[in-house]
């Protein structure tokens, strides 16, 4: 028990105060991110949208989400991601506010993809933010309590958004505003002329405990080679975004799923959501520390990538309660070694000019995922039932895993000392 708890504290030894302040912006931010789980059981019950019309305005999000990592990339490098992340939490308030009186599928739709352009800009510049405030040898653990922060307040969004949600659906996009808000002025207090880690690229070093679980870096002379001419990172990014797309069957159709199949309450649906954040929570550091320590990332992708297809078959193999949050666990077992990596991969790739365009490509994965997901999630759901699109989800993840093992073998990976 001892060694245990030795293990546990060392997961969170030596981070940075600046990098344990990002993870408290995060925390608040995400624990008013109780809109978008519930954005498809809004339009559904409240709004009277069909599942199809419902997939489309949930696609919006993510097209929008597409462009703000794009913008978001390119200013971080142009302005800095400190001004990025400010403006972005700032003009997302107003946003929230502005949702609730749009009641058509057009308005909704025009709604939701400008909020998700400002918010999305938020990402590359807060990677960016993290790789500069973090100290060199411990890149990997900062990733991964950035993320931990994220999904305790994915814990406690859900739950308190379930609770608000059966009062009104109002109130949910007025917690978001309220938390986007706080976590601005939280942000600018602090950070606010606060210099970083950063040193100069010809004197940047990691430890030799991260470059042991990192690719090689990009060599290239001058500012850098732009990622997308970098065909073996591009290659990794679309194994990354078709990853995403099926993982983030959690928000989008996995609720219609509770929803519609088990005929669960929000609240209830708001719980479920809050178990794969706690697990997250209190999981994420410890697996992280030891599974760079004792896997390649390569190893490391391909499990994760598995253990997702896993988590979507496991709904088709029995039925009960017990196994949602049997499959939820299996998915945050998933989330844990696939994601931290995937962000850091990409950093070791770049170099300080390119490192914003580099983790904008990051964050475009994830923003494609948020358009593909709902869209076709919910078409398959609705022409050919949620068994097949869970079988479908299975083995694309499985085609993903084997692609991982074969890019990031040609990416040189080092092996674990």
């Amino acid at each position: 028990m001892k060694e245990f708890l030795r293990l546990y504290l060392d997961a969170y030894r030596g981070l940075s105060t600046p990098a344990w302040m990002l993870a408290l912006v995060m925390l608040i931010n995400r624990s008013g991110a109780m809109v978008i789980p519930f954005l498809g059981i809004y339009m559904i019950n409240h709004l009277s949208f069909s599942l199809e019309d419902t997939g489309m305005v949930l696609s919006c999000f993510g097209v929008g989400a597409v462009a703000g990592s794009f913008a978001g990339g390119w200013l971080t490098d142009k302005v800095g991601h400190f001004k990025v992340q400010l403006f972005s939490l700032i003009f997302t308030v107003p946003m929230f506010f502005l949702l609730p009186e749009l009641n058509t599928v057009v308005k909704l739709a025009v709604g939701v993809f400008i909020l998700s352009v400002i918010s999305e800009t938020f990402r590359p510049a807060n990677s960016v933010s993290i790789a500069y405030y973090s100290k060199p040898d411990n890149i990997i653990r900062s990733f991964s309590l950035n993320r931990m922060a994220m999904n305790l307040g994915f814990s406690i969004g859900p739950a308190l958004g379930g609770f608000l949600a059966a009062i009104s659906y109002t109130f949910l996009f007025y917690g978001n505003a309220i938390a986007a808000f706080c976590s601005a002025v939280l942000f600018f207090i602090y950070f606010r002329n606060r210099k970083g880690n950063e040193k100069t690229e010809a004197k940047a070093e990691l430890s030799e405990e991260d470059k042991a679980v990192l690719p090689e870096p990009t060599k290239t002379p001058g500012p850098g080679r732009s990622p997308y001419k970098d065909v073996l990172f591009m290659l990794f990014s679309l194994l990354c975004s078709i990853f995403t797309i099926c993982f983030l069957q959690l928000l989008s159709t996995l609720p219609l799923y509770y929803r519609e199949v088990y005929q669960m309450t929000e609240a209830n649906i708001g719980v479920i959501l809050a178990f794969s954040g706690i697990v997250v929570f209190l999981l994420e550091m410890l697996l992280v520390h030891i599974a760079e320590k004792r896997f390649t990332p390569r190893d490391i992708m391909v499990m994760g990538t598995l253990l997702c297809g896993f988590s979507f078959l496991i709904l088709n193999l029995a039925h009960g309660v017990w196994v949602l949050y049997m499959a939820m666990f299996v998915l945050c077992l998933a989330e844990i070694l696939a994601m931290p990596f995937m962000a850091t991969v990409t950093l070791q790739r770049s170099t300080i000019q390119t490192r914003g365009a580099y983790m904008g490509v990051n964050a475009l994965c994830t923003s494609a995922a948020h358009v593909f997901s709902p869209f076709l999630g919910t078409r398959v759901a609705a022409n050919y039932g949620f068994n097949v699109l869970w079988w479908g989800t299975a083995v694309v993840l499985l085609l993903t895993s084997i692609g991982f093992f074969f890019v990031m073998k040609r990416m040189k990976l080092n092996t674990i000392k």
